[in-house]
């Protein structure tokens, strides 16, 4: 079984910048699309960004676009998540996602998802 890992999350004031990182255990066949998502207690989880593996579509959540950049390393099977201009609604716990479905329909088509890492964001 393909686990996900992320690593990167953090306490930073706002206007600062952070790097999520996300390894997967193996490659994962089928993989249609990698994302991001983020979740607040209390609300749901909500995609920030995400890739086709095939294409290279790339998708952004608006709150976060100009801001936040995914990329990925296919040989290292490790996905990105560069977070620039932070502010204190981008604090949340973020979730690394695998798909065989389209990633940006939501939480119930993500086939494979990591523990998570908090992200906090002072004023």
């Amino acid at each position: 079984q393909a686990q996900l890992r992320e690593s990167g999350g953090g306490s930073v004031q706002a206007g600062g910048s952070l790097r999520l990182f996300c390894t997967a255990s193996v490659y994962i066949p089928g993989t249609k699309c990698m994302a991001w998502f983020r979740q607040i207690p209390g609300r749901e989880r909500e995609g920030v960004a995400t890739f086709y593996t095939r294409g290279g579509q790339i998708r952004y959540a608006d709150s976060v676009k100009g801001r936040f950049t995914i990329s990925h390393d296919n040989a290292e099977n490790t996905v990105f998540l560069q977070m620039n201009s932070l502010k204190e609604e981008d604090t949340a716990m973020y979730y690394c996602a695998a798909s065989s479905s389209a990633c940006w329909s939501g939480p119930s088509v993500i086939d494979y998802w990591g523990q998570g890492t908090q992200v906090t964001v002072s004023s």
